[in-house]
């Protein structure tokens, strides 16, 4: 299968990045190297291009009627200029994807998902779409580029004359940013170093990279690539799909609780219910490693008998702390927070302790 490409990509090429192959993209995996990305996110200001993401208009009178039925959080408590995280329930108790709700106006919605999902989604919105709802993929028209770090608002602020300081956590505003109309600043995104994530149409999309990179010069900006942004989330504690949540395992059991909302109808949402109430046999938790060594994916979690209680599902060396971190599903008995875990690291069991999130 021919891998689909960002519009910059041969910007990023030029840039000198390694390129891979990522959700059916060819995509800049690092720039120059992990740690140095993610470091720059964490003290300055640094640039992911991620425009692989899938954008939906949702939009008619029954918007809201649809998006609250596929959807597990409540979208009516959104204002126009909100935002919200979300996940898409399946029928058999897992999830098909997780994605952020924004309400543009009333009967005026935008849903972005994950790439590798985004026929997946669309087929399943479209599913419980009885309706006639009008609904718009325009994952192929729009470039995202999510701008982060403690340096990101000072960054973009010399390109607007919207006030940056007055959009809060999750919600955005939609204004001229570098002299092009109509770009969505959303203050969201995936790193927990604060920022924005810009929405534009690609043929604005070069423009405003440059404009960025020229505004963001005196903080030592760079762009940076997925191997950085995935050691950045991780030590948030911020699920991926495909990794910590799937198909097979429940918003309840992803710690996805807080954002499953029991006060209308929606896909499973009685089992769902059910599973809050008595409850499930096994968590994802956050750990961190006591002996030296770095949990991967899939690697096994035992207790301290030796017996298996689950598996690791995302891993890394933390650049801040210097240990490996991970999240992984365990039986709920070893899920408190300062429970004793082994990491089965090609045959040695190496001690962790689960943590509390973020790390």
């Amino acid at each position: 299968m021919d891998l689909k490409l960002v519009p910059l990509n041969d910007l990023h090429v030029k840039l000198g990045a390694k390129m891979v192959p990522f959700a059916g993209y060819n995509m800049p995996v690092r720039y120059s190297s992990d740690i140095e990305e993610h470091m720059t996110v964490r003290k300055g200001v640094g640039v992911f291009d991620v425009s692989h993401m899938g954008e939906f208009m949702i939009q008619g009178p029954d918007a809201l009627d649809l998006i609250q039925r596929v959807t597990s959080n409540d979208a009516a408590l959104l204002a126009e200029g909100q935002a919200q995280y979300s996940c898409l329930p399946n029928e058999t108790g897992g999830i098909v994807d997780d994605l952020v709700v924004y309400k543009i106006k009333d009967n005026d919605y935008m849903l972005v998902v994950n790439a590798s999902n985004i026929v997946k989604d669309w087929t399943w919105i479209s599913k419980f779409n009885s309706k006639g709802v009008s609904m718009k993929n325009i994952s192929d028209d729009k470039c995202l580029f999510a701008v982060q770090g403690p340096k990101a608002g000072a960054t973009l602020q010399k390109l607007t004359k919207t006030d940056l300081g007055k959009i809060k956590y999750y919600h955005f505003a939609i204004g001229e940013l570098a002299g092009v109309q109509d770009v969505i600043l959303s203050n969201t995104g995936y790193t927990g170093a604060g920022g924005f994530e810009i929405y534009v149409n690609n043929e604005y999309a070069e423009k405003i990279w440059n404009a960025i990179f020229e505004a963001g010069k005196e903080f030592d900006i760079n762009p940076i690539g997925l191997g950085a942004r995935d050691t950045l989330r991780l030590e948030m504690g911020f699920c991926l799909y495909g990794n910590d949540i799937d198909d097979t395992t429940s918003p309840i059991e992803g710690g996805l609780g807080w954002i499953t909302k029991f006060t209308k109808p929606f896909t499973n949402a009685d089992a769902i219910k059910q599973q809050k109430e008595s409850g499930v046999k096994r968590k994802l938790v956050g750990f961190k490693m006591v002996d030296k060594g770095i949990p991967r994916h899939d690697y096994v979690i035992k207790s301290a008998d030796g017996s298996v209680i689950g598996k690791v599902t995302s891993g890394t060396m933390s650049p801040i702390l210097g240990i490996g971190v991970g999240l992984g599903y365990v039986t709920t008995d070893h899920s408190k927070p300062g429970s004793e875990i082994f990491i089965d690291v090609r045959g040695r069991a190496l001690k962790a302790s689960v943590s509390k999130l973020p790390f």
